[in-house]
């Protein structure tokens, strides 16, 4: 499994880990002020629509952490909020989430009271295990209550907290800002759905997963600055190039995209049957590539037109 498949599944997690009272703690206790660097020249990211007669639904792919003071809610972006009445994200992330997200972690995400997680690795995976604790600042046994997926995530994200990238200026967290209060609010999925697609994997799978993590946390920020670049800019083709079509895992794949994919197409042909205006915000993952949201919607015969 490659660096690209920890990096598509990771962003596929974001969104309802950012929200998780452990990752809350660990992030904490481990950000540094570092500046994540990120270049682009125009911040213009893809924004589409389907519409009919009396319904259009904007769809408009996230990255659920940014380094601060990046400018892209402009143009077609912002009008395109403003005129809708609803804004739909994969999860809401409100005040009442955190405790709802510690009784679910501590039902899914915990080991058995007899296990630990470096007691299901070998000697090998565990040195590789602890070296990276230490290089990432944290005690060797911080994460051995939790299961390989939930570790896996933290991997995952920690490194870019402690470089520069922040949940609070990432995409959901500025769309919601900026919607207010006064519009309605409305999510893909539910948190107990999202922990599971996680939990469901195979210990097999969430191990393999965990340590191609382990191997390469070095690389996981410089290739999400590859992939912000390219959201920026609003290049699909490239976006799907840098995370989805180099998957070579079809479990996690499937899992954690393809699947999703449909059922959101399917929410999405179902939602143009009332009127009104959505503005519809999932992980930009979901919106490159093969076996995209938009595959799934020309699959039922539905079109989506580029705004932006």
């Amino acid at each position: 499994m490659k660096l690209k498949n920890t990096l598509a599944t990771a962003a596929s997690g974001f969104a309802l880990l950012l929200s998780s009272p452990a990752f809350a703690d660990h992030h904490q206790e481990t950000a540094v002020a570092e500046t994540a660097v990120v270049e682009a020249k125009v911040a213009t990211p893809a924004l589409w629509k389907v519409a009919d007669e009396d319904t259009t639904i904007y769809l408009f792919g996230t990255v659920h952490a940014l380094p601060e003071g990046l400018n892209w809610y402009t143009g077609p972006v912002e009008t395109a909020l403003t005129g809708s009445e609803e804004l739909v994200t994969e999860i809401i992330a409100d005040p009442g989430m955190a405790s709802e997200m510690q009784a679910l972690v501590m039902e899914k995400g915990m080991l058995p009271a007899d296990q630990s997680l470096r007691g299901l690795l070998d000697a090998d995976q565990a040195k590789r295990y602890e070296a990276t604790m230490t290089k990432l600042g944290l005690p060797a046994a911080a994460f051995d209550r939790f299961e390989p997926w939930y570790a896996s995530m933290m991997f995952s994200m920690l490194p870019l907290l402690q470089q520069g990238y922040s949940p609070e200026a990432g995409v959901e967290f500025s769309l919601a800002k900026s919607a207010g209060e006064a519009k309605k609010r409305g999510e893909l999925e539910t948190v107990e759905y999202q922990l599971s697609l996680f939990d469901n994997l195979p210990q097999e799978k969430q191990i393999e997963y965990m340590m191609e993590t382990v191997d390469q946390v070095d690389e996981i920020k410089p290739l999400l600055d590859k992939m912000v670049g390219e959201w920026l800019e609003g290049d699909a083709d490239g976006l799907a190039a840098l995370m989805n079509e180099s998957m070579d895992d079809p479990v996690l794949a499937e899992t954690l995209l393809y699947q999703r994919n449909r059922a959101w197409a399917e929410w999405i042909d179902e939602r143009l049957d009332a009127p009104g205006t959505i503005f519809i915000a999932v992980g930009a993952g979901h919106l490159a590539g093969e076996q995209s949201v938009q595959d799934a919607l020309t699959a039922r015969g539905i079109e989506t037109t580029r705004v932006q």
